[in-house]
């Protein structure tokens, strides 16, 4: 996808990407799949701790997004995710997807995923 990482640490995050033709629907504008993976990265970033040992993974247990404006080829989108609350082994983030236009920056998606902590199986001893 290209994604680039701006800012990473545990519950916020920030990285960005340029939407390509191939990223594209039959309209000519983003393809709301990319859109949805561009933050899905956010997230799953924002809510697995870098400097954790490994034990456990957070997982998306749910996710819901809005469509706001369409995208367009060539244009720099910036996804920001925020965690809002974290209780036991369950989180809540939210996660804007942005894109620069000629007036600054709109809102492409709003994204908010409800995570889970989890033992992590590849950590599982044979």
């Amino acid at each position: 996808m290209g994604v680039e990482l701006v800012r990473a640490k545990f519950g916020d995050v920030v990285i960005r990407m340029r939407l390509r033709d191939e990223m594209l629907n039959g309209f000519g504008m983003a393809q709301g799949g990319m859109i949805f993976a561009f933050a899905d990265v956010a997230f799953a970033l924002a809510c697995n701790d870098p400097h954790g040992d490994g034990s456990t993974i957070t997982v998306a247990s749910g996710v819901d997004v809005n469509f706001m404006n369409p995208g367009f080829s060539g244009r720099q989108l910036t996804a920001t995710a925020t965690l809002v609350n974290q209780t036991g082994r369950s989180g809540l983030y939210d996660i804007r997807v942005t894109q620069e236009s000629g007036s600054g920056e709109e809102v492409l998606a709003e994204f908010r995923g409800r995570s889970r902590t989890v033992p992590n199986p590849a950590a599982k001893k044979h």
